[in-house]
C-alpha cells in the first residue's frame, strides 16, 4: 500500500482520466478519493462529503450495502469468470436473466443480453436494430435518428448519435446516416418555445418531416433517455415521449429507450420509459444495475423483436457481436443482490420524495442566487441546475466561475457534477432528507462563492 505523499506527487502523471485534458488534469491534480460509506465519500486528506452525483449517476443502493458486496465475494470464490459466447453459460446470468425479465416486465421486455457497461449496451441496440429489419426483409434500415442534448457513451455507434459535440468533433467523422432533432429544452431551443408542451408538438412535427424527408424505409432506430442527463438533466413535458412512441409505430422504427442512468429506480419509477408510460423495443441498461460496485450492463429486448430472432433461420439470426465479459457471473451475481436490495428498500420510492426534496430546495435557491437561470428536475433523484452570468440574457457562466462554485460546494460539504455552465446531482437513492439538506446548504455556499 503506497502512503499519501506517493499517490499524491503521482497523481495524474501515469493515468490519463476520462473527460479531461491530460495536460490540464497534471496541472490541476484530481481530487484522490479513498473510501466511502452510506452517500459520503472521503478524500486522500479525510475531508468527507455527501456524494450528490452517486459515483457517476450509478452508485443507487449507497456505498455500504453488504448483501451486494457478499455476493460479489462469495461469487469470487465459486467462479470468477467464464465465457457465455455461445456453448457455454453460468448459473447467476441465467438466475439473473430470470429475474430481469420480471423486473422489466410492465416495459414489455422479454429477454437480456449482457453487456460490459453503457456505451456497450448502446452499442449493442444500434446494431441488433440493423439486424432485426434485415432479417425482416428491408435492409435498407440503417439511419439512426436521436436528440440534440443526448448522451448515449462513447464507442463509435454511441458518440455518433450523440447530441453534444464536445463527444464529436474530436472523433469525426463518425458513422453515416446519424440525423439530430432539437432537444425538449424549454429554456434553449431553436423555436425559442418556452411551453414544455408546445415544444413537444414542436419538436414531433419536424421528427415526422425528417423522417419523411429521409425515407422511413431507410431508418432503423430512434434512440432517447426518457430524461436527458449528461446533456443538463432535461426533463420532456409528460405527452413527448408517449408522441415520439407513436410516431415511430407509424413509421416501422425501432424506438430505443436509453435507460442507463434512469433505469434502476432513480426516476422515481423503476425505469424512464414507466415513468412516461411507454413501452420501447429496445432498451440499453447498466449503471444501476449494479449501482456502480462492478462495471456490467445489460440490453433488454421487447417480446416482439426477440420473436424476430428467435424464428428466423440461424444464418440471418445468429448476433456476431459480444464482448468477454458479457454475462460475468461475478458481475451477474452483483446484480441480482444489488436488484433484489433496490426493490426490498423501496428505493424507487425514497427517489421519488428526496428527489422532490431537491429539487424544491434548488427552486428556493435560485430565489436568492441570481446566477441560476434554469433549474430542472422533479422528477426523482435528477437534478440539473443552469448556471448564467446574467439572467435576462440567459449568459453562460464563464469556467473559471464554475470551478470556483464547485470548489466552494466541495468544500461546504457535497460533491456535485459540472456539465460545461450546468451543474448535475444524481445522489444515491438511498440518501435521507438531512443529507439532502447537507447538499442544499453546500449548493448555497457554492454560488455565494461565484
Amino acid at each position: 500500500m503506497k502512503d499519501s505523499n506517493f499517490l499524491k506527487e503521482n497523481n495524474a502523471r501515469h493515468m490519463w482520466h476520462p473527460m479531461g485534458a491530460p495536460g490540464e488534469v497534471m496541472a490541476n491534480a484530481p481530487t484522490i478519493i479513498t473510501r466511502a460509506e452510506g452517500v459520503r465519500i472521503f478524500d486522500i486528506d479525510g475531508h468527507s462529503t455527501v456524494d450528490a452525483v452517486g459515483g457517476l449517476w450509478c452508485v443507487n443502493i449507497g456505498y455500504s450495502n453488504d448483501t451486494v458486496k457478499q455476493a460479489i465475494a462469495d461469487q469470487l470464490f465459486e467462479l470468477p469468470y467464464y465465457s457465455a459466447f455461445a456453448g457455454s453459460s453460468n448459473d447467476k446470468a441465467i438466475e439473473l436473466s430470470w429475474m430481469l425479465r420480471e423486473f422489466f416486465e410492465p416495459d414489455g421486455m422479454v429477454r437480456a443480453f449482457f453487456t460490459s457497461g453503457g456505451s456497450d449496451s448502446v452499442e449493442t441496440c444500434l446494431r441488433l436494430a440493423r439486424q432485426y429489419h434485415r432479417i425482416k426483409g428491408e435492409p435498407g434500415r440503417t439511419k439512426f435518428l436521436s436528440l440534440k442534448k443526448g448522451y448515449h457513451g462513447t464507442h463509435f455507434g454511441g458518440a455518433s448519435v450523440n447530441g453534444n459535440n464536445r463527444f464529436r468533433i474530436g472523433y469525426e467523422p463518425l458513422l453515416p446516416g446519424c440525423f439530430h432533432l432539437p432537444a425538449p429544452y424549454p429554456y434553449r431551443n431553436p423555436y425559442d418555445e418556452t411551453d414544455p408542451a408546445k415544444l413537444a408538438d414542436r419538436i414531433a412535427a419536424q421528427m415526422v418531416d425528417e423522417i419523411e424527408f429521409q425515407g422511413a424505409n431507410t431508418i432503423a432506430a430512434f434512440i432517447m433517455e426518457p430524461i436527458l442527463g449528461a446533456g443538463g438533466v432535461i426533463v420532456p413535458h409528460e405527452s413527448f415521449m408517449p408522441k415520439l412512441r407513436e410516431i415511430c409505430t407509424r413509421y416501422g422504427i425501432l424506438m430505443i429507450a436509453d435507460e442507463v442512468i434512469t433505469g434502476f429506480g432513480r426516476t422515481g419509477d423503476w425505469t424512464g420509459s414507466r415513468h412516461w408510460g411507454v413501452r420501447p423495443d429496445l432498451m440499453s441498461t447498466a449503471k444501476g444495475i449494479t449501482s456502480g460496485y462492478l462495471p456490467f450492463g445489460a440490453v433488454m429486448i421487447a417480446d416482439h423483436v426477440a420473436e424476430v430472432f428467435e424464428t428466423a433461420p440461424a444464418a440471418e439470426a445468429a448476433i456476431w457481436h459480444g464482448y468477454t465479459y458479457s454475462a460475468h457471473p461475478v458481475c451477474a451475481a452483483g446484480a441480482i443482490a444489488n436488484v433484489g436490495e433496490l426493490q426490498r428498500l423501496k428505493l424507487n420510492e425514497n427517489a421519488a420524495a428526496r428527489g422532490t426534496q431537491l429539487y424544491d430546495g434548488v427552486l428556493k435557491l435560485a430565489e436568492k442566487h441570481d446566477i441560476i437561470g434554469d433549474v430542472r428536475g422533479g422528477h426523482g433523484l435528477m437534478t440539473g441546475i443552469e448556471i448564467v452570468s446574467d439572467r435576462a440574457a440567459k449568459t453562460p457562466m464563464d469556467a473559471g466561475t464554475m470551478k470556483r462554485i464547485h470548489k466552494a460546494a466541495y468544500e461546504a460539504g457535497a460533491m456535485v457534477r459540472l456539465g460545461a455552465h450546468n451543474i448535475l446531482m444524481s445522489p444515491p437513492l438511498t440518501i435521507t432528507a438531512d443529507e439532502i439538506d447537507v447538499i442544499l446548504a453546500a449548493l448555497d455556499a457554492g454560488f455565494a462563492a461565484a
